[in-house]
C-alpha cells in the first residue's frame, strides 16, 4: 500500500460531523466516530491527530458553510438583508438526514468540555456569525438607514440570539410559521 489516504475526506468529515452534532464532543465515542466515518482507529488517528483534531477541523468545516450561506444573502436594503438571512434558516423544511439544532451552539453549551482547540474553534465561529450579522449593520448606519447612534454591538447580539433560536426551536415544537412570526417580531429591533 503506498501511503496516500484511501478516503473521500468530504465524507469522512460528514460522518464524524453528525455523530458530534448529534451526541457533542464529551459524548462522541472514537467507536462511534469511526463507525459513521467508515475509518479504521490507525486512519482516524493518522489523518486527525486524535478526537480533539477531529472535532477542530469538523467544527471549522461546519462554521466555514454556515458562514459561507450567510455572506450569500443579498438584498437591497441592510434592513431587508438581515431580515432574509434570518429568513434563510428557516426556509427549507428540515432535512432528515442532518440533525436537529444548530452544531456550534450545541459545542458551546459543553464549552468547559472542550479541549482549548475546540473551544477556540467554537469562539470563532460565533464571532464570525457576529462580524457578518455587524457589517450588515454598520452598512446601514453608513448608508443613513439606521441612525449613527444605533447600538451595534446590541443589535449584533439581538440579531445573533434570533438566528440561534431559528435554528434551534424546532427540535422543541416551533413551526415555520411560529418562526416567522419570531423573525417578523425580531426585526422591530431594528429602529
Amino acid at each position: 500500500m503506498s501511503g496516500k489516504q484511501q478516503f473521500d475526506d468530504a465524507i469522512v468529515i460528514n460522518g464524524a460531523m453528525n455523530v458530534f452534532w448529534q451526541k457533542g464532543f464529551a459524548a462522541a465515542s472514537i467507536d462511534d466516530l469511526t463507525a459513521a466515518m467508515g475509518l479504521s482507529r490507525s486512519s482516524l488517528y493518522k489523518r486527525f491527530g486524535d478526537k480533539e483534531g477531529l472535532f477542530h477541523e469538523v467544527l471549522a468545516t461546519y462554521n466555514s458553510r454556515v458562514l459561507h450561506r450567510m455572506g450569500l444573502v443579498k438584498a437591497e436594503t441592510r434592513r431587508k438583508q438581515m431580515e432574509a438571512l434570518l429568513l434563510e434558516f428557516l426556509r427549507n423544511a428540515p432535512e432528515k438526514q442532518k440533525p436537529s439544532g444548530c452544531m456550534l451552539v450545541k459545542a458551546c453549551v459543553e464549552i468547559a468540555e472542550l479541549p482549548p482547540r475546540g473551544r477556540a474553534v467554537a469562539f470563532e465561529g460565533i464571532e464570525g456569525q457576529r462580524s457578518i450579522l455587524r457589517e450588515i449593520i454598520t452598512a446601514a448606519v453608513s448608508n443613513g438607514e439606521l441612525n449613527s447612534s444605533t447600538d451595534v454591538e446590541a443589535l449584533v447580539w439581538h440579531f445573533l440570539g434570533v438566528l440561534q433560536a431559528i435554528t434551534n426551536m424546532p427540535q422543541i415544537g416551533a413551526t415555520a410559521y411560529d418562526l416567522r412570526r419570531m423573525v417578523a417580531s425580531a426585526m422591530l429591533a431594528w429602529p
